[in-house]
């Protein structure tokens, strides 16, 4: 029997999390530093399942299977294409830098109500959560997919609920309020959308009679599988219902300014750059993989929608005066980029959106993290309690720069490229479509600059300026990040070579091809 790599490379976050919450209460250094040795060892095992993975193989590698619920057909089925491996690699390469960020967020800290951080429980969560999504990525089985799905919602609930922001402008009692509103909102938005996904998960089990995503493909391709169209179109309305939720998708978006704003900086890049990939990934691999007719019926209501994320998300990160937020309302303008490209139903399109939930994670968390040094230093989100700061703090300044330029998709940075890819395959098969998302970009680039102008540039404002340059840990979280966007930026190639067989897989799926090129006879219109 073949070693289960997948299963490893989810069990040791897992273990690890038991392991990190049962330390001793007063070694909470000990803690910190078993976190972050787990989250390394993931990225050792991730990185193999990389090098392990022939993107010119089978569709799904690396498989394992196990009877798990007999009666009910359920098994322990898992197994990786070309998408799951690049969020594989993506979820293993953040994790170690969230843990270093939030090094001190859980440290004991004595409020007016007496309460003390769990250290151990703050970074025990974080890795069940990477346990959790790593599983997901890999699973093949729908219910087992399910069972993740609703399960990484419970440690997400106690890390924005539980562990929220510092820098809050009120009361205790206030920031207590807010941080269990937030996470009380984003529980209810997603158990809603997980329990309407299990009425179709139930309900696809009843047609198919199994919920193996490789028996029930093979059994439509041959034929046996006989889906009504009214079914399908249900069946596929429950699931995407739940992805949209998590990805999220206008007008579903709402949990997630509240969450981020309210949650540290580390979980934010949590909840945006990991967990949110979990919807993204789902739609491309159970959306159109199950269910490729209702997808192609439903195409034009969700490029609508996508468009309608992309625009309101940028329009609303313009008016921000909180930083935190700015940035969740450009992760919602970015998610609707990413739909766009899955159902845009090219491959440019599609690759283009694997890309950029690879890029956006790595762009956001950048972002996020370096902000969150910031704002951990002057005690306020607010966009008008800073400026000057790359007087007194030029690295810090200057990485925040191009954490900014990376979000707003600056040539030679890693989003540019999958940005580009999107573009180019919403613009061949829906124009207008392109055009409108466009203006996502300028947009974008008015957020950003505006947010540096009136944070880092100008007269040094009294507050800030005792404000420490970024420490050692800090700059280890920060550069190794950037030097990622740099080299997707100019070399993409190692990402495109993985996901690309794993597209046309998806593209097989729905019966799409690409549009043929509009080459227009010069010599004729003369």
């Amino acid at each position: 029997m073949s070693f289960p790599l997948l299963t490893a490379t989810a069990a040791v976050p897992a273990v690890g999390a038991v392991l990190t919450a049962a330390v001793p209460a007063a070694r909470r250094t000990a803690a910190k530093w078993l976190a972050l040795l787990v989250s390394l060892v993931t990225l050792v095992l991730a990185a193999v399942v990389w090098a392990q993975f022939e993107p010119g193989g089978d569709r799904y590698q690396l498989t394992e299977s196990h009877t798990w619920i007999k009666d009910f057909g359920v098994r322990y089925e898992l197994g990786v294409d070309g998408i799951g491996v690049a969020l594989i690699a993506l979820t293993a390469l953040l994790i170690p830098f969230i843990v270093l960020a939030g090094w001190h967020d859980a440290d004991p800290l004595e409020t007016s109500s007496r309460r003390w951080r769990p250290t151990q429980g703050f970074f025990a969560l974080i890795l069940m959560v990477e346990a959790m999504v790593i599983l997901s990525f890999e699973a093949t089985d729908v219910f087992l997919f399910y069972i993740l799905f609703e399960a990484m919602l419970i440690p997400m609930y106690f890390l924005i609920g539980g562990f929220g922001d510092r820098a809050h402008t009120g009361s205790d009692e206030n920031a207590a309020a807010q941080r269990s509103y937030a996470a009380v909102k984003f529980l209810l938005y997603n158990l809603v959308g997980g329990l309407i996904m299990l009425a179709a998960v139930i309900g696809l089990y009843v047609v198919a009679g199994n919920f193996s995503l490789t028996e029930i493909a093979e059994a439509r391709a041959n034929g046996s599988l006989d889906m009504a169209t009214n079914t399908e179109r249900l069946l596929f309305l429950g699931f995407f219902f739940a992805f949209a939720v998590k990805a999220p998708l206008w007008p579903l978006h709402t949990w997630l300014p509240n969450a981020m704003g309210e949650a540290t900086a580390p979980v934010a890049v949590l909840i945006t750059a990991v967990v949110d990939k979990v919807g993204t990934f789902a739609m491309l691999r159970f959306c159109l993989g199950l269910f490729p007719e209702a997808s192609k019926w439903a195409t034009p209501a969700i490029v609508v929608l996508a468009l309608i994320s992309i625009v309101y998300g940028a329009l609303l990160a313009v008016g921000q005066r909180d930083i935190k937020r700015l940035v969740a309302y450009a992760s919602i303008s970015h998610f609707g980029f990413i739909i766009l490209g899955i159902f845009a139903m090219t491959s440019q399109g599609q690759s283009g959106a694997t890309l950029y939930m690879v890029n956006h994670g790595i762009s956001t968390a950048a972002l996020m993290l370096v902000a969150g040094f910031l704002i951990s230093r002057r005690g306020s989100r607010l966009i008008a309690d800073y400026g000057g700061v790359q007087k007194v703090a030029p690295v810090l300044a200057g990485t925040f720069l191009i954490g900014g330029l990376a979000t707003l998709s600056l040539p030679g940075l890693a989003p540019f490229v999958s940005e580009f890819l999107v573009l180019v395959g919403a613009f061949e098969r829906y124009p207008v479509a392109g055009i409108i998302a466009t203006t996502g970009i300028v947009l974008a680039a008015l957020y950003t600059l505006v947010l540096y102008q009136r944070t880092m540039t100008g007269p040094v404002k009294e507050e800030v300026r005792a404000l420490p340059d970024l420490r050692a840990r800090e700059l280890a979280v920060v550069v190794p990040l950037i030097a990622v966007l740099i080299f997707l930026g100019v070399f993409p190639k190692p990402l495109t070579d993985v996901v690309n067989p794993a597209v046309r897989h998806t593209m097989s799926d729905v019966q799409q091809k690409d549009p043929e090129p509009q080459i227009q006879n010069v010599e004729a219109a003369k």
